[in-house]
């Protein structure tokens, strides 16, 4: 088959949607089929593109109800659209974050292929992102009639769209390169806990800080990395302070490479998010890597760590609950040993081999 996969964000730069459009064409591309991924024009083209990637468009920076920008494509020319869907006879066209606009509705409007509608966020429960939805709905709704069938990565992420359409939506989950994150093991002289994200208000890290403060009054030598960076970091910084912790290291932005290395020698993860997360990839990365997890007990999170939400997920606004849930994860030696062997069976079905195996039966029943 020929598939684009149409990604409304700048694909050369990191992203959830972005590492999935780009694993799936991997592994389309090992099947047999011919895969091309539709993308803005970014503002700075990198010096070599790679092949089977199409530029549509000029692009502008889009401020997403998640607090993150990112570069999306707001003008493509009608007749450069029409010229490049009728040089590549595309026999599914599979959309990711279709209601990001504007080029998913433009290449729908003049599609000619089975279309595949993705929905990879989940919108917070804010005032904010209310007012968002009123904003986007209207435009989302015009979409919709265009579609052959509507995917999610999860429950959570596929509540929007069910307040728009009665069509069935078939979730198929975020999957991981399991090549890539494996376990590595190494002798630890030091207990750490590892935050990997964005510093911002619904991430919760502030809560991880207090948990953290309590925790450390029985267990001192544990060591708590905060990896990332954000609109908080400098109250996260100051309440560390306030706090007297020693034992806390802010790291900053970090590469793939050095989150890798992060998580390796991680003795547990923890990503005390509040709202907003619809899947939890970060979650799936740690459990790959072997790394026991406490997580907050969104519905997103839970969506993944559901078959141990008792030892996992935690409200992060109960202090005492998260620094038991935390030490328990670190020290209780039976505990973690469980919770591996678990992991590592249970992360196998995110494999991006069996996640591609759902979509590629969902193109050959739409394309028959």
């Amino acid at each position: 088959m020929r598939i684009g996969l149409v990604c409304p964000y700048n694909i050369f730069k990191g992203g959830g949607v972005q590492e999935c459009v780009l694993a799936m064409q991997k592994e389309l591309a090992l099947r047999g089929h011919e895969v091309f991924i539709i993308t803005p024009t970014p503002r700075h083209l990198p010096a070599e593109i790679p092949d089977k990637i199409l530029l549509l468009g000029s692009s502008t920076d889009f401020k997403s109800p998640f607090h993150t920008t990112t570069q999306v494509s707001v003008s493509v020319k009608p007749d450069v659209l029409q010229k490049t869907l009728d040089a590549h006879h595309f026999d599914i066209l599979h959309f990711h974050e279709p209601w990001v606009p504007i080029v998913s509705r433009q290449i729908l409007t003049k599609s000619k292929a089975k279309n595949i509608a993705t929905f990879h966020a989940k919108l917070p429960d804010t005032i904010m992102s209310r007012t968002i939805e009123k904003v986007i709905t209207p435009y989302t709704k015009s979409i919709l009639k265009y579609f052959d069938t509507y995917t999610a990565v999860s429950d959570a992420a596929a509540d929007y769209v069910k307040t728009l359409t009665d069509e069935k939506i078939v979730v198929v989950p975020n999957g991981i390169d399991l090549t890539r994150y494996t376990p590595q093991a190494s002798a630890q002289s030091q207990a750490k806990i590892l935050y990997v994200g964005r510093l911002e208000k619904r991430k919760g890290v502030k809560y991880l800080l207090a948990a953290y403060h309590e925790l450390v009054k029985t267990r001192p030598d544990v060591k708590l990395i905060i990896a990332g960076d954000g609109p908080d970091r400098q109250k996260l910084e100051e309440m560390t302070a306030e706090y007297g912790l020693s034992g806390v290291e802010f790291a900053g932005y970090i590469s793939e490479a050095k989150k890798l290395q992060l998580l390796r020698s991680a003795t547990v993860f923890c990503s005390p998010a509040l709202y907003g997360e619809s899947f939890g990839i970060v979650l799936l990365e740690a459990m790959a890597c072997g790394v026991p997890t406490v997580a907050g007990d969104n519905p997103g999170y839970r969506a993944v760590l559901h078959e141990r939400a008792d030892q996992s997920l935690v409200d992060p606004k109960k202090t005492h609950d998260f620094a038991q849930k935390l030490e328990r994860q670190l020290f209780d030696q039976e505990s973690r040993k469980l919770w591996q062997e678990w992991s590592e069976d249970y992360v196998k079905q995110f494999s991006y081999g069996r996640v591609v195996d759902q979509y590629e039966a969902l193109y050959r029943q739409v394309a028959n």
